[in-house]
């Protein structure tokens, strides 16, 4: 009877040590209000290198399109068709996307298909993060 009685204690503890802990990471910590918690999601607006997407924001209104047509997105491409060393910037249209991780409030990391000059492949770039719809 002891080791029934025991046998409950530890699962009864360990079931709620692991409701905590799942609480714990959907929670986000204090000042990560709006991070994404989906892995999959859509996108439509621009991405590229971090700092291609943090200048194209802070660049006014007016002369994004320039931006744009100044700066399109250029990556190396391995034997294995790995694309890195990613620069610059290109628009996204309902991009079905693998959110990576959440950079800053304002950006996200994500795994996109980006049509290069050699074709299309998946690259890692960053987009804002208010661009990025969740998919369930």
């Amino acid at each position: 009877m002891r080791y029934h009685f025991a046998l409950t204690l530890a699962f009864t503890f360990a079931t709620a040590v692991a409701a905590s802990a799942a609480a714990n990471a959907q929670t986000p910590a204090s000042g990560e209000t709006g991070a994404l918690q989906c892995a999959i999601g859509k996108v439509t607006g621009v991405g590229g290198s971090e700092q291609s997407v943090r200048e194209y924001l802070a660049t006014p209104g007016r002369d994004q399109y320039r931006y744009l047509a100044d700066h399109p997105i250029q990556c190396r491409i391995s034997d294995e068709g790995r694309a890195s060393a990613c620069t610059g910037i290109t628009t996204l249209r309902r991009e079905q996307v693998s959110v990576y991780d959440q950079i800053d409030s304002s950006l996200t990391s994500v795994v996109a298909r980006v049509d290069l000059d050699h074709g299309t492949y998946p690259v890692l770039i960053v987009v804002p993060s208010k661009d990025v719809q969740c998919q369930e």
